[in-house]
């Protein structure tokens, strides 16, 4: 499996020793470079996804989807970004000017800072703290903020109505998110993504696997808590167009409104990207103990497992998204605070004994 961090030692060296620069210009350029190549890799990996829902909702709707522009309409999404930057961007009469700009910032980042934890090889983790879970969950709080102040800001009813929605379900079923990251902490014994992953490495170790059923019902908790996250169907009530028009992001146009797009695609990404690091070993290749076999499935790159796990994620969510009717905001919250979150504390006990008593595998 090849380790990331001798490319990063090699351009360390590079900037010390044979440019001779020292630690502040040498921080200072690494910082840029990895910054451009994480900005990169958002706008590619938003543009794939846009193409990859369209593709599947028309499978799902016995359509061919997107056919015009390019092969098999591959170029579409590209002809839709150009469209969206040329846009003319409008104010709003009587909105918070400060507010209104702010919240699209806010919510792109909170998406860029969640997406920057995803270790998509070993050693090419942008940010890895020893307390990765908890940093996760703290940033990605921050897009809440974007969507209160989206619809507050805007100083329309329906945005208003939509941002208050919005809140309140990100909020609810940020408890068994959380509580699903702490039952794999458990069972990992660390809360930096990489030892998570590093303690899913070798025969039959995927957490879902090791765990077995609190491991399962955590993962399975973790994929319909998270879909909820994403403000995604059958959980999309912030933005149900056949009663709050657009949602929170109503009055938006041109950047505004593609800010909002953008994070939409790539918190799907996002919580794929956790549930593929969390239960299904993330880079860590598929090991049965078996010689022969281990050894093929450990000349894969990690980035390909990585990418090849996540993808099969993100299918199953937005098969969920294209099967069932929305739900009514009721029945949501009924489902996270009398089911989902009770389902969890008790999943969370259960795992603890299973880890004090040596019953995981």
């Amino acid at each position: 499996m090849f380790d990331f961090t001798v490319v990063t030692q090699w351009f360390d060296n590079l900037l010390r020793q044979t440019c001779g620069l020292g630690d502040f210009w040498t921080i200072l350029i690494e910082c840029v470079v990895v910054g451009l190549i994480v900005l990169t890799l958002y706008a590619l990996i938003a543009m794939f996804m846009i193409y990859f829902e369209r593709k599947v909702c028309a499978f799902f709707q016995c359509r061919l989807g997107p056919m015009r522009v390019g092969p098999w309409g591959s170029v579409q999404v590209v002809a839709d970004v150009l469209k969206m930057l040329i846009k003319e961007i409008f104010g709003v009469d009587r909105s918070d000017k400060l507010l209104y700009a702010l919240a699209p910032f806010l919510t792109i980042i909170a998406s860029v800072g969640t997406f920057s934890f995803l270790p998509w090889n070993k050693g090419a983790a942008v940010l890895d703290f020893n307390v990765g879970v908890f940093m996760v969950s703290a940033i990605s709080s921050i897009g809440i903020l974007g969507i209160i102040l989206s619809g507050w800001g805007s100083n329309n009813k329906y945005s208003v109505i939509s941002a208050m929605r919005g809140a309140v379900q990100m909020i609810s079923y940020e408890m068994s998110l959380g509580l699903c990251m702490v039952t794999a902490v458990v069972l990992c014994g660390t809360m930096q993504l990489s030892g998570i992953i590093e303690a899913q490495t070798g025969p039959w170790k995927w957490l879902i696997i090791q765990g077995h059923i609190p491991a399962i019902v955590a993962f399975i908790v973790f994929l319909i808590a998270g879909n909820a996250e994403a403000n995604r169907g059958p959980f999309d009530l912030a933005e149900a167009e056949s009663e709050l028009t657009a949602g929170y992001h109503t009055e938006y146009s041109g950047m505004g409104f593609g800010y909002f797009y953008l994070a939409e695609y790539l918190n799907l990404v996002v919580i794929a990207g956790l549930a593929t690091t969390i239960f299904l070993g993330g880079w860590a290749p598929l090991n049965i103990g078996v010689a022969g076999f281990d050894n093929v499935m450990n000349y894969i790159p990690g980035f390909v497992w990585f990418g090849g796990k996540m993808l099969v994620v993100i299918w199953v969510l937005m098969w969920a998204r294209w099967t069932f009717p929305r739900l009514r905001i009721d029945h949501i919250l009924q489902l996270e605070w009398k089911y989902l979150m009770p389902l969890m504390l008790l999943t969370l006990v259960v795992m603890t004994a299973c880890v004090a008593l040596g019953l995981t595998l």
